[in-house]
């Protein structure tokens, strides 16, 4: 039995696996897919890397650091999961169970993105934007459409406005928010209604064809959209969500669950890299400090775990 599995490798996953791998602990590394990271065309605003780095490249950067160690991320789909009589924890794939003393979910979320072809493309691009905290300092004066009509799309186009003057929110034909009229006012935002037919990406413009009217040209696009938490195994495992439909932890990034942590995305909190690698780990460590006090190498009691 391993002493951890680690259920996806984006950066709070690797981060977790590398911390765990250099305290000599068993570890198995769950790959299920497409990191969002690798979507990022590059940031710039991740400490440590003046010119900006790829999302692609961070995360090649992260796998050859933990390769180093004898760790290659597997590439498994955790299917569901279950607690097992001596505490630990099986975790059910196409190619068989897998079972660990303890578990970290980072399983991250999934961007909403819209109606386009090729659209991964364009995001990989910079032409289509998913994360104003992240990159809206790239696109300061530009002509920027927002798409969206919950709170999540307000919420981008009010942030957006202190980059920039040209802020129109695309309200794909549906009503907003009541609340949000005035302080998209007060902003200078501008609001378009009207129902899309399409929306092209070409060169560096994006061209938003409307079903009546002129079509509207843009430097950038921003899918105000929402995710949603990758949250189908802590479900299996019998795991109450938070109302934003993420994993909810204590500061030692513990969940509600015995056994098991949680980092990154999924979690409730701030979207960003450092963020997700800070959380794996400072889960990590507390996995390891647990594990010490099992095995009487520390002065510290077993740290206390849900029942």
């Amino acid at each position: 039995m391993a002493d951890c599995i680690i259920v996806g490798a984006g950066p709070a996953g690797l981060t977790a696996a590398i911390f765990l791998a250099r305290f000599r602990r068993s570890v198995l590394l769950l790959d299920g897919g497409e990191s969002r990271a690798s979507l990022i065309p590059r940031s710039h605003n991740h400490p440590a890397f003046p010119d900006g780095i790829r999302g692609a490249e961070l995360l090649s950067r992260m796998r050859a650091q933990l390769g180093r160690l004898g760790i290659s991320p597997a590439p498994l789909a955790a299917e569901s999961g279950r607690r097992l009589p001596d505490g630990g924890w099986r975790i059910e794939t196409k190619q068989g169970p897998l079972e660990a003393r303890h578990l970290i979910l980072a399983t991250g979320v999934r961007d909403r993105l819209p109606d386009l072809p090729d659209v991964v493309r364009h995001v990989r691009e910079g032409l289509i934007r998913q994360c104003p905290v992240c990159d809206a300092f790239e696109v300061i004066d530009h002509c920027i459409a927002v798409l969206g009509h919950e709170d999540c799309a307000v919420s981008e186009a009010l942030f957006l406005r202190s980059y920039s003057p040209r802020i129109t929110l695309v309200s794909m034909g549906q009503d907003l928010p009541e609340a949000s009229h005035r302080p998209l006012a007060d902003a200078g935002v501008r609001v378009d209604r009207r129902p899309i037919r399409r929306i092209e990406a070409a060169g560096r413009r994006v061209t938003i064809h409307f079903a009546d009217g002129e079509p509207g040209r843009f430097d950038t696009l921003y899918a105000g959209l929402g995710n949603d938490p990758q949250t189908a195994l802590p479900r299996s495992l019998g795991m109450a969500l938070q109302p934003d439909g993420r994993i909810g932890t204590d500061a030692h990034q513990r969940t509600e669950l015995p056994g098991v942590w949680a980092a990154g995305d999924v979690v409730t909190g701030l979207n960003q890299i450092a963020v997700a690698m800070a959380q794996a780990e400072i889960a990590a460590t507390d996995i390891h400090n647990h594990l010490r006090a099992a095995e009487g190498l520390s002065l510290s009691r077993l740290p206390k775990q849900p029942a």
